[in-house]
C-alpha cells in the first residue's frame, strides 16, 4: 500500500481523509528558534497548535500539511509536540521558500541542494528521524530568478529520486506557476506530483485551467484572503465554483495558508484573530457551506478535500 511520511511516521494514503494541503503551525525565519529562542514563545505556539487542530479535527479535518521550510523558521520540535497531542496527521516539508540563503544562492548547484533535500527525506529533518512528506519551493513576483532556478531544479531532482511530491508558493497574478512548470518539465517531473499553490490569488481562469490541463493540482489555498490585497473570500469561492463548472474538480484543493503562530506583537495577533476567528476551520465553517449554496455537490467537495490529496500523495 502507498504511504506518505507524517511527523509520527508513515501513513497509508488511503487514511489521509479530509486534508488541508497548505498550512503552518509556527512561522519565523531561518535559525531564530534555535539561535534566539527568547524571540519564540514555543509553549504558546504548541498550545495554539493543539487547540486549533483539535477544533479542526472536530470539524472533520484528518490531515494537515505543514509546509514550513528552514527559511520560514521550521521548529520540528514544536510540530512534533503538537502532532503527539491531536488526532490529525501532520505532514512536514523539506525545501526552501522565498528567503533563499545567500550562500546557497551564490555557490550551490542544483545537484548539491538536491542531495540535501534527499537526505532530509531519507534520514530526517534537523537532526531528528522525522521525514518530510513533501518538498516545498517558492517563486515570487520576480519570476524564476537564477537562485530560484537552483531551488526548483533541486526540488525536481529530489522528487524524481525519492518519489516525494512538490508543493509550491506562487505569485498567481503574475502567472509565475507557468515558470515553475517549465522547469519541472525540463527536469522530467511527473506533473501529477506537482501542486501549484496560492492559485486563488487570481481570478484568471485561463491561467488556472492551463495549469490543471498540464496535469498539476491547484492549491486554492489562501482563505479567507483579501485582508490586505487580492480577492475577498467570496470571489475566491466563486472562482472555485467556475473551475468545477469547467469539469476540473479532480485537480482542485482548498486550504488556508494560515500560520497558527507568528513572531508578532499581541496587537498584530489580535488583528489576525479578529479578521479570521475561525482560523483553520474557516473552510469548513464558511467556504464549504457557501459552495453548497452555489450548487456544489458533497461528492465534489469530497473529491477536492479527500480524493485529490490522496492522489497527490500517491494514491490511486
Amino acid at each position: 500500500m502507498p504511504t506518505v511520511n507524517s511527523v509520527l511516521g508513515p501513513v497509508d494514503v488511503n487514511d489521509l481523509g479530509f486534508t488541508l494541503m497548505h498550512e503552518h503551525v509556527l512561522n519565523s525565519s531561518a535559525g531564530i528558534p534555535q539561535t534566539f529562542p527568547e524571540l519564540v514563545d514555543r509553549d504558546q505556539a504548541i498550545a495554539r497548535g493543539i487547540a486549533a487542530l483539535k477544533d479542526a479535527a472536530a470539524e472533520g479535518v484528518r490531515t494537515y500539511v505543514d509546509v514550513t521550510t528552514m527559511d520560514l523558521g521550521r521548529d520540528i520540535g514544536v510540530i512534533r509536540t503538537v502532532a503527539e497531542q491531536v488526532d490529525v496527521h501532520i505532514i512536514a516539508a523539506t525545501g526552501i521558500w522565498v528567503d533563499i540563503p545567500r550562500s546557497i544562492a551564490r555557490g550551490v548547484s542544483p545537484d548539491q541542494l538536491a542531495k540535501a533535500f534527499i537526505r532530509d527525506i531519507e534520514v530526517g529533518l534537523d537532526g531528528t528521524d522525522i521525514k518530510p512528506g513533501v518538498i516545498k519551493v517558492a517563486t515570487t513576483e520576480e519570476g524564476v530568478t537564477p537562485a530560484n532556478e537552483v531551488v526548483l531544479r533541486a526540488a525536481a531532482r529530489a522528487s524524481n529520486h525519492t518519489g516525494v511530491p512538490i508543493t509550491t508558493h506562487t505569485a498567481a497574478p503574475e502567472r509565475v506557476g507557468n515558470g515553475q512548470v517549465q522547469i519541472f518539465l525540463e527536469e522530467g517531473v511527473d506533473l501529477n506530483r506537482v501542486y501549484i499553490g496560492h492559485s486563488n490569488d487570481t481570478e484568471d481562469l485561463d491561467y488556472l485551467s492551463g495549469l490543471i490541463r498540464q496535469g498539476c493540482y491547484l492549491g486554492m489555498d489562501r482563505y479567507p484572503g483579501g485582508r490586505v490585497q487580492g480577492p475577498k473570500w467570496e470571489e475566491r469561492t466563486r472562482v472555485v465554483k467556475e473551475l468545477l463548472d469547467m469539469g476540473l474538480v479532480d485537480r482542485v484543493t482548498l486550504s488556508h495558508d494560515y500560520p497558527l503562530s507568528f513572531l508578532l506583537t499581541p496587537e498584530m495577533n489580535e488583528e489576525r484573530n479578529t479578521y479570521n476567528p475561525d482560523e483553520v476551520c474557516f473552510i469548513n465553517r464558511v467556504v464549504l457551506p457557501r459552495l453548497r449554496e452555489l450548487g456544489v455537490s458533497d461528492e465534489a467537495i469530497h473529491t477536492m478535500m479527500v480524493d485529490n490529496p490522496r492522489r497527490f500523495f500517491g494514491g490511486d
